[in-house]
């Protein structure tokens, strides 16, 4: 795990040392166990460390083949990377490391482009070809790496981060107008915009591939997308829980491969519990972190949201060795800026609750295990299924989900929550058109209730899920821990995507509306039927006492609708009540003082809009006029001028 940065002239104009270098420190942060920098003719890469597997200096990077005609800089981690090695050698390659990095310079060499294809694993990662003078950027299937860039006047910029580009200063920040309408309809980017104009965010399952000729332009491929167009497996329940039992042990044995600590993250639910209670028997004394709230100012559901009981109760059960962080009301005020730097690219929820776990965990571990996948997987959200159910053709479908999926302001509302600049910006163009573009990779049938399912299953692997995961990454490595996610295991995935709905979901006809807005919403939604994620449930109960599999899972979020009413709303009127404010020089000042008066007086639960808001001022104050990211720690480095 690591971070990289770097930059390629298709005019061969010779890459600015000093540049190449700000880019790299910039993600110092991800990688403090060491750094290097190559450069030849029109390329340059950036290479900061965070030692995980072969702690030696022979797992360096950027890393070469034996010729010096392929040069790597990696960023993730390869499961299977010593069968591959295995392989490789086998056809005559020599390695001179232990590292996993180095299977994908070989690799590269004997399988070309396709060698992403025999990966199993998250990553991201950008390969110079010296003898085609090409470079080749690539993502893992799902997106648990992030990689960005930019293409302009010939040169192309990429990095871990997106601050990693602004260092280079080829480019200023500004705000894409498009993507800022996206993050307020779905808070969150369905497209591969960022809220920076100009910079892209490479998708999961994607190559890009740029050689250094005049009139030359970026090509993008996508190799890998979920395959739900497959023939579904016919299994009893029985059957599916052992395979999937079967699948999961393996995955979780493989992704405890590390030469440092490992530990995990354990909520109390069915996802990190199995995890945790099958690390600990192949892990010496397993290190467990868990996030709980101050519920004093609480209520209602709210007050089920602290699961540190349930966390101690599997603690004790897997005799791990546990930690905990209880967080208050003012622990947002507090992190909000250092969170909004490292976040970069807003997407999801209330993440703060997790940038504290993940500094928590950094104090003890380099690598934590995360539950994330599990429900987007395996059908963990059926109350949001069922909002395209009585659909009647495909065109009704997107609509009927379009509609549920505005998370945050409605097509209606816009006009009332963007100035008069911000609309002419984004003219015509509509977040419908983000969310149906989702769709083009879907290779499944759409015209019945199975079909519809799988299709929102797709929708939220690809939207909601990869959100979660850039999130994920920046939090954990704003701390330089390593994230994994055994639930996205290539193996596992493929078995999952080929289940049925009718083991993923069952009562869709008992179905209890639910507003996303409301903190407590699978409760609400499982007063009426406890659904979802079947035969994964079936395949944990050989893991984890029933209490567990049985127990309605509550999301990690802090009881904030109290606190957005309480406690926090001082801070909450300073930030956006204020006219000097940023966010006011593209949203309508009356429409964000609507917003809180009635969340504050109760008429209406603005949680989630609030948070957003929140966020995208200090994202203004961040980044707006600015072009290389704080100072960032020194560590051991080297050069490499190959000329």
């Amino acid at each position: 795990m690591c971070g990289i940065a770097g930059v390629f002239d298709v005019l061969s104009a010779p890459v600015d040392a000093a540049a190449l270098q700000r880019m790299t420190d910039c993600v110092a942060h991800r990688g403090p166990d060491g750094a290097g920098t190559y450069r030849h003719g029109p390329v340059g890469l950036g290479h900061r460390r965070l030692a995980i597997i072969d702690l030696s200096d022979a797992a360096h990077e950027p890393m070469a083949n034996e010729d010096g005609n392929v040069v790597l800089v990696f960023n993730g981690e390869i499961y299977n990377f010593k069968a591959l090695r295995e392989e490789l050698e086998r056809l005559g390659h020599r390695f001179k490391s232990l590292t996993d990095a180095e299977v994908l310079v070989h690799g590269y060499e004997v399988w070309g482009d396709d060698a992403v294809g025999h990966l199993n694993g998250m990553f991201a990662f950008a390969l110079y070809d010296r003898r085609r003078n090409r470079l080749l950027l690539g993502r893992d299937r799902y997106g648990v790496k992030p990689l960005y860039w930019t293409y302009s006047a010939g040169t192309l910029l990429f990095g871990s981060e997106i601050k990693a580009i602004l260092a280079h200063g080829l480019i200023r920040a500004d705000v894409s107008r498009v993507a800022l309408n996206e993050y307020f309809s779905f808070q969150n980017l369905f497209s591969d915009a960022t809220l920076f104009e100009g910079v892209r965010l490479l998708p999961p399952g994607t190559l890009l591939s740029l050689v250094a000729e005049p009139e030359a332009a970026p090509v993008l491929r996508t190799w890998w997308d979920y395959p739900f167009g497959q023939e579904q497996l016919r299994l009893t329940e029985d059957e599916a829980a052992d395979e999937l039992h079967r699948l999961f042990v393996q995955a979780v044995v493989r992704q405890t491969v590390s030469d440092v600590p490992v530990g995990a993250y354990l909520s109390g639910g069915m996802d990190s519990g199995s995890i945790t209670a099958i690390a600990g028997l192949h892990l010496p004394r397993l290190r467990t972190f868990t996030g709980g709230f101050d519920l004093s100012s609480a209520s209602g559901l709210e007050l089920a949201f602290d699961e540190r009981r349930a966390a101690e109760m599997l603690a004790a059960r897997f005799k791990t060795e546990h930690y905990e962080v209880v967080l208050h009301a003012g622990d947002m005020e507090e992190v909000l800026p250092a969170l909004i730097w490292h976040l970069e690219d807003l997407r999801v929820g209330q993440s703060y609750p997790n940038y504290y776990v993940a500094r928590l965990a950094a104090k003890f571990v380099k690598v934590v295990l995360s539950g994330t996948g599990g429900d987007e997987l395996f059908g963990g959200y059926p109350w949001r299924y069922y909002r395209g159910l009585a659909a009647v053709d495909r065109e009704d479908y997107f609509r009927r989900y379009y509609g549920f999926w505005q998370r945050l302001v409605s097509d209606e509302d816009k006009p009332r929550l963007f100035n008069e600049g911000t609309r002419r910006r984004i003219g015509e163009l509509s977040s419908f058109d983000a969310f149906r573009a989702v769709f083009r990779g879907y290779d499944g049938p759409l015209s019945s209730r199975d079909d519809y399912v799988n299709a929102s299953l797709y929708f939220e692997l690809k939207t909601f899920l990869h959100g979660l995961l850039v999130v994920e990454d920046r939090l954990s490595m704003a701390h330089a821990l390593e994230t994994r996610v055994p639930f996205l295991d290539n193996d596992l995935v493929d078995f999952a995507i080929r289940l049925p709905p009718s083991l993923k979901v069952r009562n869709l006809d008992r179905i209890e509306a639910v507003d996303e807005n409301v903190v407590g919403k699978r409760v609400a939604y499982e007063r009426v039927t406890s659904d979802g994620k079947i035969a994964l449930r079936r395949a944990m109960e050989r893991i984890i006492p029933p209490e567990v599999t049985e127990r309605a899972k509550q999301g990690f979020s802090a009881p904030d609708a109290s606190w957005f009413r309480g406690e926090s709303i001082q801070y909450i009127n300073r930030l956006l009540r204020d006219p000097r404010a940023m966010l006011f020089e593209f949203i309508e000042p009356a429409f964000v003082a609507a917003t809180l008066d009635e969340h504050t007086s109760g008429r209406q639960n603005h949680r989630l809009l609030i948070w957003s808001l929140l966020s995208f001022e200090w994202w203004c104050r961040t980044f707006l006029g600015q072009s290389v990211a704080p100072g960032v720690p020194a560590a051991r480095s080297g050069a490499w001028d190959d000329r």
